[in-house]
């Protein structure tokens, strides 16, 4: 709970000193993995928009990259709710060049950012 904690505080602090040098991006590229069949898929979702995997249901509600590397140090905000489950499993900030610093809990799935999606 504290490292989950340190890293939201430091994710915050990295996103409002680096606001002027960022871009947004039109949606984000993800990865998904079920850990019980080991199937990994490539989600794309718009910002504002929602993509079904599995039993879970991923939000994007926007994607941000510094300027110029929208693969490297790309970070979404994301709402994850499993099948059923009114309240999200995961409801945060995840950036694609450090997955585990906010990683999202689940028994059976694994969704991260790869990079931010431009039109």
């Amino acid at each position: 709970m504290k490292r989950a904690l340190a890293g939201l505080l430091i994710l915050a602090a990295t996103a409002a000193g680096a606001q002027d040098a960022t871009e947004t991006g039109s949606g984000a590229v993800l990865r998904g993995l079920d850990k019980l069949t080991g199937r990994v898929t490539d989600l794309e979702v718009a910002s504002g928009a929602s993509v079904a995997f599995g039993r879970i249901e991923i939000a994007l509600q926007e994607c941000r990259y510094p300027e110029g590397n929208r693969a490297g140090d790309a970070f979404a905000f994301l709402t994850i709710r499993e099948a059923g489950t009114p309240d999200p499993v995961f409801r945060g900030w995840m950036i694609a060049s450090s997955p585990a610093l906010n990683p999202m809990d689940n028994q059976r799935y694994d969704v991260w950012v790869l990079r931010c999606t431009t039109s």
